[in-house]
């Protein structure tokens, strides 16, 4: 059974950082490229972030440029995303994906449940 289970959300004030992880089982977490996607309530989903399946390729959208960092261990298939400078309008429900390197939707084959991250004083 595919399982992506990320942790590390929380309540945070602005200005603080958060670290997220992703646990990966159930497939080959090394063959993946690896995304974050967040969704605010009402919104629709934004990527925050991708990786390539040995984690030399990495994308950042202007939003989070300079203040998010993914990486991953595929020793360990897990993926994490650290958040540093964090803002109210971080705030959303964060999501691991597995798939092909890219920012489509459709190109991602396992999701997990998210986590909340809420960024507030």
């Amino acid at each position: 059974e595919v399982q992506l289970v990320e942790s590390g959300g929380g309540l945070v004030q602005p200005g603080g950082s958060l670290r997220l992880s992703c646990t990966a089982s159930g497939f080959t977490f090394g063959s993946y490229a690896m995304s974050w996607v967040r969704q605010a309530p009402g919104k629709g989903p934004e990527w925050v972030s991708a990786v390539n399946n040995n984690g030399d390729n990495t994308y950042y959208p202007d939003s989070v440029k300079g203040r998010f960092t993914i990486s991953r261990d595929n020793a360990k298939n897990t993926l994490y995303l650290q958040m540093n400078s964090l803002k109210p309008e971080d705030t959303a429900k964060y999501y691991c994906a597995a798939g092909l390197y890219g920012t489509t939707l459709r190109y991602y084959d396992y999701w997990g449940q998210g986590t909340q991250v809420t960024v507030s004083s």
